[in-house]
């Protein structure tokens, strides 16, 4: 199974790390506020917040913005109500985009991220119509270390994984979507410590896009990255390393 494009790994090199902290906590912290609204506030009985705020301590949020984000999810004390939202739209030459939002204003988020598309030389789409080239999947992002490949992928299968990809930093689990927390939970009483649980979008149908038009969506994921109600971007295409130096 292919993994997904290197857009995660791009923005980390090309922002600026303060901005990228503070605008990481903001999608943390949504993250945790939508959580907790759909489950409750109790992380002991509410898998998909657990997860939300291990990766919050995981990556240095303030106990009080994790706390204060449950109670906002919860109802506790007054904040924005958010809601899950989920974009497709095409790139250059067709590149297929799934975009995850949470909004607590629908047209302003719609109207800002057909803005994005129609400035950058793309389109947003009717639902279904890109979606089908991606699959979507419960994923666990494992750091590799010392750990030996054939003993980790032995105990995710065991634990029901349906395929585990190995890269030179980390191995990355692949799940059903409502395995997800089982399976999670089996690996981390093999002992194995997830750096990232989450679901995400798999391109099944990759595009391959010229230089230039790689150039051209990378610009048009920067600007798509830089809304604030957009949570994850998604696109179809393996970037070229000679795009990204660009």
């Amino acid at each position: 199974m292919a993994g997904h494009s290197k857009w995660k790994n791009i923005k980390i090199r090309k922002g600026k790390q303060d901005a990228i902290r503070g605008k990481m906590f903001t999608k943390m912290s949504k993250e945790i506020i939508v959580a907790a609204k759909m489950g409750g506030g109790d992380v002991s009985m509410n898998p998909r917040l657990r997860v939300a705020v291990e990766k919050a301590r995981v990556n240095s949020m303030p106990v009080d913005n994790i706390k204060r984000a449950i109670a906002r999810g919860t109802g506790e004390i007054e904040g924005a109500d958010y809601e899950e939202i989920v974009y497709e739209g095409y790139g250059p030459s067709g590149a297929a985009i799934m975009l995850e939002c949470y909004s607590e204003n629908r047209n302003r988020t719609v109207s800002e991220v057909r803005h994005a598309f129609a400035k950058h030389g793309g389109n947003m789409a009717e639902n279904g119509s890109v979606s089908w080239q991606f699959k979507h999947l419960g994923q666990i992002v494992v750091e590799r270390g010392s750990l030996d490949e054939d003993e980790f992928t032995l105990a995710a299968l065991e634990a029901g994984a349906e395929d585990v990809v190995v890269d030179e930093e980390s191995f990355t689990v692949y799940t059903a979507m409502e395995e997800l927390h089982k399976v999670n939970e089996a690996m981390e009483k093999a002992g194995f410590k997830p750096q990232d649980v989450n679901l995400t979008y798999i391109p099944t149908n990759k595009a391959t896009l010229s230089e230039a038009d790689q150039i051209k969506l990378l610009k048009l994921l920067d600007a798509l990255d830089d809304l604030d109600d957009v949570q994850e971007t998604y696109v179809n295409v393996d970037i070229d390393d000679e795009a990204l130096e660009a």
